[in-house]
């Protein structure tokens, strides 16, 4: 597929896509070049987009991200330290939820607090 139609179906556009490639997030599992110079992408690369959507939406930067990729893909890498970094990235993540319960517990005391106002309002009109 073209990269408008990865774009249509990722949800973002042209240029992220091309910086994502450039950055290294997309290689060449993802993405090849025709002999026109158009870059055709597979299905995978869709998923694969759709992730990086994800794991960037939970808080996670760019460079985190090519981390733990390089850190799964790279061979020179021994094991353990592959296993050592995707489990430091595992703790940030719980780290992250520990961090967003706290803030959601915050918020729904907040909201209780106002939709009670708002019924004793209610009442004493």
């Amino acid at each position: 597929m073209k990269i408008h139609e990865l774009a249509q179906r990722t949800g973002l556009t042209p240029p992220t896509i091309r910086f994502y490639e450039k950055e290294g997030l997309l290689d060449a599992r993802h993405v090849q070049r025709g002999e026109n110079n158009y870059r055709y992408y597979c299905e995978e690369a869709v998923e694969h987009l759709l992730m990086v959507k994800k794991v960037q939406a939970v808080g996670f930067t760019l460079v985190e991200l090519k981390e733990v990729i390089q850190a799964e893909e790279a061979d020179d890498l021994p094991l353990r330290k592959k296993i050592e970094l995707l489990s430091q990235k595992m703790q940030e993540i719980e780290k992250k939820k520990d961090e967003l319960v706290q803030v959601q517990t915050h918020l729904a005391r907040m909201l209780a607090n106002k939709m009670a106002l708002m019924d004793s309002a209610e009442k004493g009109s």
